[in-house]
């Protein structure tokens, strides 16, 4: 079973369910924000962990983050494959002895570029994918690159955008899941109300040939034999 954690009933997996569904591949959502257990990583095949608007840290405010850090050293530990979006991928960061910045000087509000090194150019996840390519970034905090990681990508403003630990294992700090629908929500929670959403419809073309080819790519890659 494919497993998508959801942190904040706000940020959900968007265009992450489009690709699943088009791949025929079995999943379940898990509102980890309203208290639905987490299952062992041993019967899943592969898990996304999403974003919310709480940081890493907050796990007084929010007691469900520290069951979602329990499962992500788990499924590091187990070799799950494994992607972590932006709070999801700071929350891979701290789990495996990375530093999360709160607020960090590195965050990104809109569209934006990122770049990949030559790592992140030959790894599978970007596979088909241009570079520099087009994100969508909402991040006022941000990760560094865990022990044991490689670095894959960088942008201007942030120079820890994706990283890789040994494995299938990913984090990164921008939005490949989202639509307009999400973007126009998330609009919504600044005051006064942001102007994302413009920017993202015209870029929206090439923000989904990359986002779609990179979610596809890590469901592909979860389905795929481990490697040695």
């Amino acid at each position: 079973m494919f497993l998508i954690v959801q942190n904040d009933p706000n940020c959900p997996a968007g265009m992450l369910n489009q690709v699943l569904e088009e791949a025929r591949v079995p999943y379940r959502t898990v509102c980890a924000f309203a208290g639905d257990p987490i299952p062992d990583p041993s019967g899943l095949t592969a898990a996304v962990v999403l974003g919310g608007e709480m940081g890493a840290h907050d796990t007084e405010r929010h007691p469900h983050l520290a069951r979602v850090i329990a499962f992500m050293r788990e499924a590091v530990a187990a070799g799950l494959p494994l992607l972590g979006i932006c709070l999801g991928g700071q929350l891979l960061s701290h789990a495996c002895g990375g530093t999360v910045s709160s607020p960090s000087p590195h965050g990104e509000h809109g569209i934006h570029h990122v770049d990949l090194n030559a790592a992140g150019a030959a790894d599978p996840l970007f596979a088909g994918v241009g570079n520099p390519f087009v994100t969508f970034q909402l991040h006022n905090d941000s990760f560094t690159t865990p022990p044991g990681a490689t670095l894959l990508a960088s942008s201007p403003a942030c120079p820890a955008q994706t990283f890789r630990l040994p494995g299938r294992i990913y984090g990164v700090q921008f939005h490949p899941e989202v639509d307009r629908s999400i973007v126009d929500l998330w609009d919504g929670f600044f005051s006064p109300r942001a102007e994302h959403l413009s920017g993202f419809i015209a870029a929206e073309e090439t923000f989904n040939a990359a986002s779609r080819t990179i979610l596809a790519n890590f469901v592909s890659l979860s389905l795929s034999p481990a490697q040695p």
